[in-house]
């Protein structure tokens, strides 16, 4: 194999350059924008009273496993701890570590608990839709409630946090995976028979549907025709002639869509009945975040129980996904001063709120176009700032 050389400068290879797949490095100003908007989305859930937490990064993998967290295992890497010679595991998610914290740390304080967070995750693989294995999440959840309130303010509450920041064009698509489950059991289809249907409904495969579905595939196939705007999808839901466990699940969502509705207006919201793939560990009702024009989900979530068992529901907003939604972003003021430049002239400018980037040697020729060059858009002139 041959060997690349070193370039002569920095005494790296060309190779030195690369990332495993679906890792990258994120360069100004797209860093300092991507921490913006993280601090501004905790800031949301802030003013609805969730106080932050900071899980590691890191933990035994039986803890992070535990319960639900079997569900994401595939997607976990898992390293020797050499201090405890303990296996431990990179977090793919921080909902199951703050349902830990909850069940120990906080186990004493009062409910609901309104808790966020935000931090970077690690996976596995990455999905055709969202390539990265590496990413930042943004996220809250509430637990110890299983009011129907509490899953219309996490609805509510995720989508107002993201219209904040100026995305256009929000939709919530709100699943109930216990829908069809329901409908199938009381319907009386056999475990082989109801996994049959299962994936029939994750193909959106009508055919197949109808022909393994038994008895409920009537039901079933309208659940597939009803996807789509949600007060007409609940509608049509209502008319269905359901089992009495189904017929309180669709109640409750006819609730749901109308307070959401009536919380968020200006909020697209959809209804998918027959979906339930895709949320590992959520077991009631459960939402997904998009906006117009952009590849893949803004964030998900939904109702889960912890592994104490307490009722809880939450959303977690990916960053990657949320800043590709964001209208172009002006560029950031930057003041050069010029080589010779008092201190206390440039933390005077700081003071007053500019960003100042100083020159540490004499420039040779024009000013303006050092700062120019060196990517800044005023310049200190000795009296005032300029514009390059």
């Amino acid at each position: 194999m041959r060997s690349e050389s070193p370039d002569s400068e920095t005494g790296l290879t060309p190779a030195a350059g690369l990332l495993p797949a679906g890792l990258r490095d994120v360069l100004p100003p797209r860093a300092e924008w991507e921490a913006q908007a993280s601090e501004s989305l905790l800031a949301s859930f802030r003013r609805h009273g969730y106080a932050r937490v900071k899980p590691p990064l890191i933990e035994f993998e039986e803890t992070l496993l535990a319960g639900s967290g079997q569900d994401l295992a595939s997607q976990m890497f898992r390293v020797m701890d050499p201090v405890s010679q303990r296996m431990m595991a990179l977090r793919n998610d921080i909902t199951l570590q703050v349902a830990r914290i909850a069940a120990t740390r906080l186990r004493d304080a009062v409910r609901p608990l309104r808790v966020a967070y935000a931090g970077q995750v690690l996976r596995v693989r990455g999905s055709q839709l969202r390539p990265e294995r590496q990413f930042a999440q943004a996220g809250f959840e509430l637990i110890g409630s299983d009011a129907l309130a509490a899953d219309v303010e996490v609805a509510v509450l995720a989508a107002e946090a993201v219209a904040v920041l100026g995305v256009p064009g929000l939709s919530l698509d709100i699943t109930q995976p216990l829908l069809a489950p329901a409908i199938m059991e009381a319907m009386g289809l056999e475990a082989k028979q109801a996994r049959a249907a299962r994936r029939a409904l994750d193909r959106k495969d009508a055919a197949e549907l109808k022909q393994v579905g038994g008895n409920a595939a009537p039901t079933l196939l309208k659940l597939l025709e009803l996807a789509g705007p949600a007060r007409a999808a609940v509608d049509g839901l209502k008319a269905l002639k359901l089992p009495a466990e189904a017929a309180q699940i669709v109640a409750d969502l006819d609730a749901l869509v109308r307070e959401v509705s009536e919380a968020a207006p200006d909020l697209l919201v959809t209804l998918d009945p027959g979906e339930f793939r895709g949320f590992e560990y959520h077991m009631g009702i459960s939402f997904t975040l998009f906006a117009r024009n952009v590849r893949g989900e803004l964030g998900r979530g939904g109702r889960y129980v912890t592994p104490a068992g307490e009722p809880a529901t939450g959303f977690t907003l990916y960053l990657d996904s949320v800043m590709r939604a964001l209208p172009p972003q002006p560029p950031q003021e930057l003041v050069y001063l010029p080589f010779g430049t008092p201190r206390s002239q440039g933390a005077k400018l700081r003071r007053e709120g500019h960003n100042t980037w100083a020159a540490l040697q004499k420039e040779e020729g024009d000013i303006r176009k050092a700062a120019k060059a060196a990517g800044c858009s005023h310049w200190w002139d000795g009296k005032a700032v300029q514009a390059t």
